[in-house]
């Protein structure tokens, strides 16, 4: 497809609109640039920053992770004539000061953060851009309809992104200048040092510590929610009509990014990304293809070659294993990446250990832990995917089957957390105080929702990883091949007598020291989705009945049955609070991919349920707009209205997302061939 045709298909850019919005509106939905090595910018349409973790330069100092909030935010004036406006927006205890949001015409979601103010008969476009793999960010200012002058008082937190610059301790921050523009650094901690400059603009020091900035999405979520921050001076710029200016923050290193140059990259990327889906994807799978580019990001594993890797989450989440295999496809594979999937694969195989893949890696280093007994798992699916996307021989052989033989041999045998087959085939694992599968929130007195043992998913997908062992060994080795399905038949059959509550007419989630846990959850619904099931059709149909009884939602499926006792219908409060709900009933947004191709499976892919499961996918439409704007949310409450919660942008939520709506597509040519 050429150029042409690829903008035909680019996302057009979310435009948040003013005219009508409450303030309290705006402040819930959040914008995200990221830029391939961890670093991004966010916050709020009005700019004013309601988390921790937002700033307009949050740097990745250890790729993809030692994340620092060194820009927090900018506060501008514009003086046109007599008349100074104020088009910052800033919350402290009981005020908003200034309130520049009365000016704010329009933020629009677009290669940049864009913003636009009306002042009079004036009209000042600010545009938010990061480099490409650099830790530095530009703000471009530019007026239409007059000339100004515009004074930018930049404000620096310089500080690990998961805390704060608490009021009660002292500060050490200080300034100094250097060509083009000042140095900030914390005099308590020299290591990294912030440049602020602009070539167009003269800087006049004036050092001061403005206190209790105030973040309501903290306080919302039982935690500090005040800091103060420090801002050396003022710089101040000439505004010419026609013409922009350019303000530049940069870590470590002075970098001034080419603010032309560098949208065009982004954008010629996301068009790329939108225009690579399947013939037939709609307006949000194109945006959901545009975001899948912030979480690809490079692990740097100095001094091992760097390699590419899936951040789990923005704002807060490094590398999981789980969820970079479960939206691997999706984010990577629908989008014709498979270069970038390759090194993915490479990235945890990499540092497989005992037959085990990390669960994760450090926030602060590039240490692995291993405290996962589905990951593996998940790595021999997403293989699998990778192949029918691919048929990659050389790939399947170098790599993808000798790390796929590990993982089943060494949980065969037996491997750390005590993860083994047991004498039925099935696997079992872990103990009362570890939490291996995804359903992993601990509080102080455990886990909140304890699945050691036989766990539902975990043996689907351990039957399903020897079924694609069995076929994908045919043609090589026959005995091997005859192995893996050997051991297929066995733990199918384990399976439905360990799983199948025949009272209930579907699937116990966990079966610990022989006591089945009869709980409704979604887990049961791997059973069916994935890529081969050990039930027989009625049984898949009887799964899919209950889960979308009682489970499913207009955002994914809840962890829990409203029936059940132990249901939390919403993820809110202290953060004791919030991981007792986070499995007890929220809502998980990346299971509706699996649910859309349980559904299009049980019914055979037939026309109108064809139909049906894309009004399933609908609400998504909508919800692109809220939140993360142009992102899906990780969880969101199990009961209406279904308020979306934690992360504002996850990887497998975009990823199954698309995955699903790639499916459909596919689904669809087949129904109606053009």
């Amino acid at each position: 497809m050429d150029m042409a045709g690829q903008a035909e298909l680019s996302p057009a850019p979310i435009v948040v609109s003013t005219n009508r919005t409450q303030l309290d509106e705006m402040l819930s939905s959040e914008w995200l640039l990221a830029n391939g090595i961890g670093a991004y910018a966010s916050s709020t349409p009005p700019g004013c920053n309601t988390r921790r973790y937002h700033g307009l330069l949050v740097a990745a100092t250890a790729p993809p992770m030692g994340r620092i909030v060194a820009l927090s935010t900018v506060m501008e004036e514009i003086v046109c004539g007599q008349i100074t406006y104020s088009i910052a927006t800033n919350e402290f205890p009981g005020a908003f000061s200034p309130k520049g949001v009365v000016h704010l015409a329009e933020f629009r979601n677009d290669v940049a953060a864009t913003f636009v103010f009306r002042l009079g008969d004036a009209t000042l476009t600010k545009r938010v851009v990061l480099a490409e793999s650099s830790n530095a960010a530009a703000i471009q200012y530019a007026l239409e309809g007059g000339d100004a002058e515009l004074r930018l008082r930049p404000f620096a937190a310089m500080r690990d992104f998961h805390c704060l610059r608490h009021p009660h301790l002292a500060h050490t921050m200080t300034f100094e200048s250097t060509e083009g523009g000042i140095i900030v650094r914390d005099r308590a901690n020299a290591e990294h040092i912030l440049y602020l400059a602009s070539q167009e603009a003269d800087f006049q020091g004036q050092s001061q510590w403005w206190k209790q900035f105030l973040y309501r999405a903290e306080i919302a979520r039982g935690q500090d929610g005040l800091e103060d921050l420090y801002c050396p001076g003022v710089f101040t710029f000439r505004l010419e009509h026609g013409r922009s200016v350019q303000f530049n923050a940069s870590l470590d290193s002075p970098v001034s990014p080419g603010f032309t140059g560098t949208t065009r990259s982004r954008g010629k990327r996301l068009v790329q990304l939108a225009g690579s889906l399947p013939d037939g994807c709609d307006e949000t799978a194109r945006r959901l293809a545009a975001a899948s580019d912030a979480f690809i990001v490079r692990r740097d594993f100095t001094p091992a070659a760097d390699s590419a890797t899936i951040l789990a989450g923005y704002h807060w989440f490094a590398d999981w294993g789980r969820d970079a295999f479960i939206s691997l496809p999706g984010l990577l594979l629908t989008t014709g990446r498979d270069d970038l999937a390759r090194q993915v694969f490479t990235t945890f195989a990499g540092r497989l250990s005992e037959g085990v893949l990390p669960n994760c890696f450090d926030d602060r280093s590039s240490a692995a832990h291993y405290n996962s007994i589905d990951a593996s798992l998940w790595f021999i699916i997403a293989a699998q995917r990778y192949m029918a996307a691919t048929d990659d021989q050389l790939f399947w052989r170098d790599l993808l089957m000798p790390t796929a033989r590990t993982i089943l041999d060494a949980y065969q045998a037996g491997t750390m957390f005590d993860i083994r087959a047991d004498a039925d085939g099935l696997i079992t694992g872990g103990s009362e105080s570890t939490q291996l599968t995804w359903m992993d929130a601990k509080c102080a007195d455990g886990p909140v929702t304890p699945r050691h043992g036989k766990a539902v998913e975990v043996n689907a997908l351990w039957y399903s990883a020897h079924r694609i062992m069995a076929d994908r060994c045919a043609q090589a080795d026959s005995s091997l091949a005859r192995y893996y399905r050997d051991q297929a038949e066995l733990i199918g059959s384990a399976f439905n007598r360990a799983f199948w509550n025949a009272e209930g007419k579907y699937l116990f989630d966990c079966v610990t020291d022989g006591q089945a846990d009869a709980s409704v959850r979604p887990n049961q619904l791997l059973a069916v989705s994935l890529p081969h099931s050990p039930l027989s059709s009625a049984r898949q149909a009887a799964v899919l009945r209950i889960v979308t009884d009682k489970l499913l939602t207009p955002y994914g499926l809840r962890t829990l049955s409203p029936e059940d006792p132990d249901y939390h219908p919403t993820y809110a409060g202290s953060p004791e609070d919030r991981d007792r709900a986070y499995h007890q009933g929220t809502v998980w947004a990346w299971l509706i991919g699996p649910y859309i191709e349980a559904y299009l499976k049980v019914h055979r892919d037939a026309a109108d349920a064809v139909k049906t499961a894309g009004e399933l996918l609908r609400p998504f439409d909508e919800h692109l707009n809220r939140a993360g704007i142009g992102f899906v949310s990780e969880i969101f409450d199990g009961d209406p209205p279904h308020t979306p919660r934690g992360c504002i942008a996850q990887a497998w939520s975009v990823g199954e997302l698309l995955r699903a709506k790639a499916l459909l597509a596919h689904r669809r040519s087949r129904i109606n061939p053009s």
